[in-house]
């Protein structure tokens, strides 16, 4: 039997379960794009203003870090998706990334493909069947987002090249997560293996485009990110590039399927390592067994956590050189800075790390329905163990994981930033800002943990709401949107520190508001049925 039999139809499965889904979050990026490009072309209608606000960017190492470099600074399109070529790209790919996993290793670990494998479905049909309906979804995803940047008044050919691109970083990344879930035993696993890679090569094409035309600038194209920047939309659109991140596709899916046939089935190419024989003293609670669960992923995180506070730290002191540009001040306050602008640099930066810290929250909380649904929790609640205590213990670690999260990226960031300027008093200031993030923060773990309670099946709205708040901070005032509107998103309310004048009343509602939608979680939880074996 072809290892490929059964691929169609594991195909229009998988579309079916995710017609929704899909369906949303091409939505999501196509709006995301076309409100872009809709509002920076009115924001910046003269060549002079463009020019302007290019160069504004281009001569801050720290923005050019985080989205990259504007070729052609009299080019409107390029100015309008600046924020989204690299950011924007790091979402397609994550989408990409649990997208390929979702219906590979997670579906192995759940036993579902055992199920399906013992039908007439060869071995590499679902690995097959995955990337397929990976790369159709971002095929759609760039078309749909050419269209609708035309729509907003876009060249065709430079949003003909913006959709391509996008769409290859995802493919490229369809790849790695098909790698990673040969790699690896769990998805879990394979998610956070393929979501370093993600962070890796974000760094090496901010490095390589920081480093300018010299020195280390061929970084850019180590990275499937700097493949699709280098694509240049609106900017000569260089087409050639594209043919890189097909090759690489080509490559690393071969490789996939090598791995897949050289490893059993429930099993990765890492082996797992086995635990003691007996349980320690640490394992007698639920508690201690959150802990063991989540311990590693958490160490990984902190460490990326303290990595990108110091790179954040270090770059901050290169702000303070534009004070006498308007441009670069008008640009810079308006993605979120309050008073001065290596303050308000850091203000926006500490706010993108809280919204990571939001997903590792989401991630932990979501913990809580995996257990139930692959019946492990069942055995814990056959004991003494009751079902509150055993879900707190699992909000415990989100709450405990996302405080060490800001304070190690506060801690970062504190001491890059300290001893570049010499004064002591801003390491506790942006310690301090880091750490008001916080009660915005366990909101979005609280809406995980109230979705579990009363809907378990719709625990995902926690990613829903985490997509739909980072779209009203980024965009709502580019759109001009009611500040009602904009205050639905929790990270509205976070004082923008440093900088800016410190309110504890906000910050006591959103802990209030967390709090209430745990509660309400934990209500239904004890109210409704638990699966069982």
């Amino acid at each position: 039997m072809s290892g490929l039999v059964g691929s169609g139809s594991l195909v229009r499965l998988a579309l079916r379960r995710d017609r929704v889904l899909l369906s949303v979050w091409i939505l999501i990026f196509v709006v995301m794009a076309a409100g872009s490009a809709s509002a920076t072309v009115g924001l910046y209608g003269t060549a002079e203003a463009r020019a302007q606000a290019a160069a504004s960017i281009n001569n801050t190492p720290s923005l050019v870090a985080l989205y990259g470099l504007i070729y052609d600074e009299s080019s409107v399109g390029a100015l309008s998706m600046i924020k989204l070529g690299a950011f924007g790209g790091a979402l397609v790919a994550v989408l990409a990334i649990l997208l390929v996993i979702r219906h590979t290793r997670a579906e192995e670990e759940a036993g579902r493909l055992e199920l399906v494998g013992s039908a007439v479905v060869g071995r590499h049909a679902p690995l097959a069947a995955a990337l397929v309906v990976t790369v159709g979804t971002n095929l759609v995803l760039g078309l749909l987002t050419c269209l609708g940047l035309v729509g907003a008044g876009l060249s065709a050919s430079g949003s003909f090249a913006f959709g391509l691109a996008w769409a290859s970083i995802g493919i490229a990344f369809a790849a790695v997560a098909a790698v990673a879930a040969q790699v690896t035993a769990s998805a879990r696993a394979a998610i956070a293996m393929a979501m370093a890679f993600l962070g890796v090569v974000y760094v090496l094409r901010a490095v390589g485009d920081t480093a300018g035309d010299t020195g280390a600038a061929w970084l850019r194209w180590l990275s499937p990110i700097g493949w699709g920047q280098q694509v240049r939309p609106y900017q000569g659109d260089r087409w050639w590039v594209l043919l890189i991140p097909l090759v690489f596709f080509v490559a690393v899916t071969a490789a996939a399927q090598a791995l897949l046939a050289r490893r059993d089935h429930g099993a990765g190419l890492l082996p797992e390592r086995p635990g003691p024989a007996s349980a320690g003293a640490s394992l007698r609670g639920p508690l201690g067994l959150a802990w063991r669960l989540h311990r590693g992923v958490l160490v990984g995180w902190t460490a990326g956590f303290v990595l990108i506070g110091l790179v954040f730290g270090n770059v901050a002191s290169n702000i303070g050189d534009l004070l006498d540009s308007p441009g670069a001040k008008d640009l810079i306050q308006k993605l979120g800075g309050v008073q001065g602008l290596t303050d308000a640099f850091m203000s926006t930066e500490l706010g993108i790390i809280s919204v990571i810290a939001s997903a590792y929250g989401i991630q932990v909380v979501m913990r809580l329905r995996s257990e139930e649904s692959e019946l492990r929790s069942e055995p814990v609640l056959a004991t003494k163990v009751g079902r509150i205590p055993w879900a707190l213990s699992h909000i415990a670690i989100a709450l405990l994981g996302t405080s060490v999260l800001l304070i190690g990226a506060g801690i970062g960031a504190g001491l890059a930033y300290s001893a570049q300027t010499g004064n002591a008093s801003d390491f506790w200031r942006v310690l301090a800002a880091a750490v008001v993030r916080l009660p915005a923060v366990w909101v979005l773990a609280g809406v995980v943990v109230a979705a579990f309670g009363l809907a378990p099946r719709a625990v995902a709205i926690g990613w829903a709401a985490l997509v739909a708040f980072l779209l009203l901070g980024e965009f709502g005032p580019l759109f001009e949107l009611d500040q009602w509107v904009m205050d639905i998103s929790p990270y509205a309310h976070v004082p923008r520190l440093p900088g800016g004048d410190f309110t504890a009343v906000p910050l006591i509602w959103l802990a209030v508001v967390a709090a209430a939608l745990a509660a309400v979680g934990l209500v239904g939880f004890r109210r409704r049925d638990v699966p069982i074996a």
